[in-house]
């Protein structure tokens, strides 16, 4: 049986989980700084052709791709929650359904649909619980753009 503490630790690591893909799609990329990652984040992005690194060069990334207009709406809907405790550290595995909008120039709009899944390490700070390390892992594709090939 849980503890009170392990339930609470579940929920708060869920909300965050729930609360990074808000952030995103909402274009919302500085406050994942301070909600979201630890200052020493690992982000592996590469499964769908993005980026890989630390925190500063993540936020760069998802600047550049999501506040560009290139992908005007997103939905990061995840599911499964899988978390692991081991005392102030965690790690979990989440489901995303993840439908895009491209825009295409000329109003021209693609939507598309990814599904993947996170594989999460996180650690209890003094602000909470924060992503520590996450790898996107591509499970399926439908409907990309002929020239994304994932």
């Amino acid at each position: 049986m849980l503890s009170q503490q392990e339930l609470s630790d579940r929920f708060e690591i869920q909300d965050l989980v729930f609360h990074y893909s808000h952030l995103i799609d909402t274009k919302d990329i500085e406050r994942l700084r301070e909600d979201i990652f630890t200052a020493d984040v690992h982000i592996d992005y590469s499964a769908f052709g993005g980026s890989v690194g630390n925190l500063e060069e993540t936020l760069a990334f998802l600047k550049a791709s999501l506040t560009s207009g290139m992908f005007p709406n997103s939905q990061h809907l995840n599911a499964n929650v899988q978390v692991q405790l081991q005392g102030d550290s965690a790690t979990g595995r989440v489901m995303c359904f993840n439908p895009m909008e491209m825009s295409l120039g000329e109003g021209k709009l693609h939507t598309f649909f990814l599904g993947l899944w996170y594989v999460d390490e996180y650690r209890r700070t003094d602000k909470g619980w924060r992503i520590a390390r996450r790898e996107e892992v591509k499970s399926w594709t439908f409907n990309l753009p002929d020239f994304m090939n994932f």
